[in-house]
């Protein structure tokens, strides 16, 4: 039996066809977009489609923030990154170990597992608690990263966690030889890179930069309604405070509770909180110097990194130590346990002392209703955003 085969450039897909016939009028077709025998070797060790997932999206109207092009190629280097467990020391721990994408990116523990069993030193940071990395980071001067705000960027993020004796334990050179010594990421960096060569450090930091922003956060039953407010009114008035006829009443009672007991710090469209660090009086005396740790200042003791809170219902434990296992326990603290710290956030002080907010307990559970309307209904179980790796 005869065979013919066909190389033909693709312009769509920047890829190959392989056409094959034998003989009939039905050709079978294989794509190749890794190159056939590649792809092979490909599936050997990580699912993945024959063509990369679509990395693209658009916010929200409502935010008014600006949606970033997205590498799809780049970004599916970057998710086989994310979940490689051999750019760890003992070969035990990935970036996605501390940030498992069915509670939004967050670990369930107060303190997560790193190389040799030993523990982070703080609980791990929700990365689905933004609305999307690239925009709440990259714009406008951009938000800082960990509880200390010591990083600037993804890619300085992703090399101090990479190189933290309690995480990863790998310097970037280490990470580098890892690399580029397994066969499967061969295919996507020619993709990715357009070359053949070994990745450098940087290409390696901004693949996993390239898809950590690609993670939104916006399918909520809060953005929808917001965008009805938006599409209504435009942006003229305060659209968040209007009643949401999609909303019950529970949940736009606890809208109103939270406009006006957090959204001072946390922000009032879930978008970007106004304040980017704040004590909010858990203890009288800390062990962790959080915010003076990296800027060595009196005034920032006990500061700490102010979180926006999407997916918050999630992502339990809460605080920079995880002292809170439940919404309830927050709630309760902000609601009569504010301890009157040196440093306490003015926000929750009345004159010189903490703020007793006395929620009732009607108001408590209608406050955790409406924080719950802010869980993305899709991020948790995105095929393009889950684990690659044959199990």
């Amino acid at each position: 039996m005869k065979k013919f085969n066909f190389f033909i450039a693709s312009i769509l897909f920047s890829g190959m066809f392989l056409i094959s016939s034998c003989g009939d009028n039905e050709p079978d077709v294989t794509i190749t977009y890794y190159g056939e025998k590649e792809y092979k070797e490909l599936s050997k060790h990580i699912n993945i489609p024959e063509f990369p997932y679509d990395y693209s999206f658009s916010l929200p109207k409502h935010t008014f923030l600006t949606s970033t092009p997205m590498n799809d190629d780049l970004a599916t280097l970057g998710r086989v990154l994310f979940y490689d467990k051999n750019l760890s020391k003992d070969k035990t721990i990935s970036c996605a170990s501390c940030h498992k994408q069915e509670i939004a990116f967050s670990d369930d523990v107060a303190f997560s597992e790193g190389v040799q069993n030993r523990a982070t030193a703080r609980n791990s940071i929700a990365l689905g608690s933004v609305l999307n990395f690239a925009a709440y980071y990259g714009n406008f001067g951009g938000v800082p990263f960990f509880w200390d705000n010591r990083a600037t960027s993804v890619q300085d993020q992703s090399r101090a966690t990479l190189g933290n004796p309690r995480e990863m334990d790998m310097q970037m050179h280490e990470v580098a030889d890892a690399v580029n010594g397994l066969d499967y990421y061969k295919p996507l960096i020619k993709q990715a890179y357009k070359g053949s060569g070994d990745l450098s450090e940087t290409q390696i930091l901004n693949a996993i930069g390239e898809f950590v922003n690609s993670i939104t956060n916006y399918n909520t039953k809060f953005d929808r309604e917001l965008d009805k407010q938006w599409q209504t009114y435009g942006s003229s008035g305060n659209n968040v405070a209007r009643e949401f006829s999609g909303f019950s009443a529970s949940e736009n009672n606890g809208k109103k509770l939270y406009l006006q007991h957090c959204a001072n710090c946390h922000g009032s469209n879930s978008a970007r909180p106004p304040v980017m660090k704040a004590n909010n009086g858990l203890m009288m005396q800390y062990d962790d110097l959080g915010v003076a740790s990296n800027t060595g200042q009196s005034q920032d003791e006990s500061m700490f990194k102010v979180p926006t809170l999407r997916n918050i219902s999630r992502t339990a434990p809460y605080m920079h130590n995880g002292m809170f296992k439940t919404l309830k326990d927050v709630i309760n603290h902000y609601s009569e346990g504010i301890k009157n710290h040196k440093n306490l956030s003015s926000d929750l002080k009345t004159d010189s002392y903490p703020k007793i907010m006395n929620f009732s307990e009607t108001e408590k559970e209608d406050l955790i209703a409406f924080l719950k309307t802010l869980n993305d209904e899709k991020v948790i179980n995105d095929p393009k955003f889950s684990d690659p790796f044959q199990k």
